[in-house]
């Protein structure tokens, strides 16, 4: 059974994660530091840095807290996410989802790609993703190389893409449900 939070421990945390995101927003991923967060939220750095361990530690949790509903919605919500839809359905509206995290996350994206560089494949939440899109490829065609595929699509979730794409007044998510038709199709 895991371990309960203490109140002031998840007081804490949510702080952190909201002073974090707000950080990112207004100053871009290269100017949120731990010394940055830790004012903004009101609490000590070593509070920080005891729960995060680094700055790549608390972007990728609050990358995950951004996915959580997500990942629960996958493994045991109602269908065309949750188990249940046919393959195609499923990572249809699994892609949909996942690039509406995106479109109104390019900030946090930008600062993940960049915090966790040298490590994003064995990041938690691109794992799951990364997995379970293999997993519908597989599913839907058995022929294609399904691990390769799922890190292309997981390629084109690129924060500078989002944001050109945005300012282009273009869907992020429709361009990619339409980028994964066509590689289920052919």
């Amino acid at each position: 059974m895991p371990k309960q939070e203490r109140a002031d421990a998840a007081r804490n945390r949510q702080a952190v994660l909201q002073a974090t995101e707000r950080l990112l927003v207004e100053r871009g991923g290269d100017h949120v530091s731990l010394d940055a967060v830790a004012a903004a939220a009101g609490v000590g750095k070593g509070t920080v840095f005891r729960r995060f361990g680094s700055r790549a530690g608390l972007i990728r949790e609050l990358l995950e807290e951004r996915s959580r509903t997500l990942r629960e919605n996958v493994t045991g919500g109602p269908p065309p996410l949750g188990p249940g839809a046919p393959p195609r359905e499923r990572l249809m509206a699994f892609l949909h989802e996942l690039a509406g995290i995106g479109e109104q996350n390019a900030a946090l994206l930008s600062a993940h790609e960049v915090a966790c560089a040298d490590h994003k494949h064995e990041d938690p939440s691109y794992r799951f993703w990364a997995r379970h899109i293999a997993n519908l490829i597989t599913a839907e065609r058995p022929d294609v190389d399904a691990d390769f595929l799922s890190h292309a699509i997981l390629a084109t979730f690129d924060a500078d893409l989002i944001r050109h794409m945005q300012r282009e007044g273009k869907s992020f998510a429709e361009a990619v449900q339409a980028m994964a038709r066509t590689l289920l199709d052919r």
